[in-house]
């Protein structure tokens, strides 16, 4: 099964790979149609000279007809009744399909026996072999007799069996170029989402520095007023945050160890803002758990800076919790924090939390799980990442 999946995901992305459009011009269309016509010529001559006992030229005047009587069907099938038939809908098109089946039949049989009367009036005939005279028992016949339904019917398994190798390619061919461009429309489409998603993170980048700055200089003020200890670090933190910000995380993936000492120097210093006895709590895992592990950056942001602009302000229990494990290559993430019950359910969050969640459909598809409990007094965020392939 596993192999499976991995051939068909290698296969998915050949075929999205390929340049249909550069390849399938209509200099190399006429050349791939004039080299399927000339192999089913070649294979059919060989067919009557090997099978038949033929002489060169009867196999010759027998491949002409039939390549003539096959090729005229197949372009009319497929670029004179297809186009029309699939304009209507899904009962109109199954019934035009049937119809079209005995028409083809046909027309097969009937340019079939004209020009066998072509051949007959040119003299044409075949002396030897399983075929002998072939043409002049074609030509015998009247119309009605060759066209009848009898012989519709009984001839329709012989056409089948010719034209089904052509039919096969050329439906295949036009599958293939149609998954390609869904393939390539569907990526093109992804990665626009993406791109607005980075202009979105940038942006919130663009957010923070200013706001964030902004309290986190205040704060810094009051330290050197009263010439607290504190002043140093709490300048280095804010020196890392605003390195990570303006450099880190413009990249598409960064360290998972860098992404958290950036959560945890915004913690150190939004805690600041607060009373001692403020219940603000946070775990982050070992540095020797993160090794050689990415993940893309600002992905839970959005979540912690909610909890400060949030939480902290219920009439009851004020708290923010903050646990992020790793195990086993996968990252977790869990935040809780009070909110107030007044507060909307539709204003918490805002776009800021469908963004995070439209880049983890988009950066992990079917390698995330995300849950957000939005309660009356409480807010909550599990988030599950597997970073085994990062």
């Amino acid at each position: 099964m596993q192999d499976t999946q991995v051939f068909t995901s290698y296969l998915t992305s050949r075929i999205a790979e390929f340049n249909f459009d550069k390849f399938y011009t209509r200099r190399n269309r006429i050349l791939l149609h004039i080299a399927m016509w000339l192999g089913f010529s070649i294979l059919l001559f060989q067919s009557y000279v090997l099978a038949y006992d033929l002489t060169y030229f009867n196999a010759l005047i027998l491949t002409l007809r039939m390549a003539a009587v096959n090729t005229i069907v197949f372009y009319m099938f497929f670029y004179l009744f297809l186009p029309k038939i699939f304009l209507g809908s899904g009962r109109r098109i199954i019934l035009l399909l049937v119809i079209t089946f005995p028409v083809c039949i046909f027309v097969w049989i009937a340019i079939t026996y004209f020009i066998s009367l072509l051949y007959h009036s040119l003299g044409f005939e075949i002396l030897t072999g399983e075929l002998k005279g072939a043409i002049k028992m074609s030509a015998d016949q009247t119309f009605e007799q060759a066209v009848s339904v009898k012989r519709m019917i009984s001839q329709s398994f012989i056409i089948i069996s010719i034209l089904s190798p052509l039919f096969f390619v050329k439906i295949l061919f036009e599958i293939s170029r149609l998954y390609n461009r869904t393939l390539n429309i569907r990526n093109q489409k992804a990665a626009l989402e993406i791109q607005n998603i980075n202009i979105e993170k940038k942006f919130l980048t663009a957010q923070l520095n200013p706001h964030f700055l902004f309290n986190t200089l205040n704060n810094l003020y009051g330290l050197a007023i009263k010439k607290d200890d504190c002043a140093p670090e709490v300048i280095l933190n804010l020196s890392d945050i605003m390195s990570y910000t303006l450099y880190e995380s413009n990249h598409e993936k960064v360290s998972v160890g860098k992404e958290l000492d950036f959560i945890k120097n915004y913690f150190e210093l939004e805690r600041m803002r607060y009373a001692s006895g403020k219940n603000i709590r946070f775990s982050f895992p070992e540095e020797k758990e993160l090794f050689g592990l990415f993940i893309a950056p600002l992905l839970t942001f959005t979540f912690v800076e909610n909890a400060f602009k949030y939480g902290l302000k219920s009439s009851a229990e004020q708290f923010i919790y903050l646990e992020i494990k790793v195990e086993d290559n996968v990252f977790y993430f869990y935040l809780e924090n009070d909110r107030e019950e007044d507060i909307e359910k539709s204003e918490f969050g805002g776009i800021g939390i469908a963004n995070v969640s439209k880049r983890l459909q988009l950066l992990y598809p079917d390698k995330h799980q995300l849950n957000i409990e939005n309660l009356a007094t409480k807010f909550k965020v599990s988030l599950r990442i597997d970073l085994k392939s990062e």
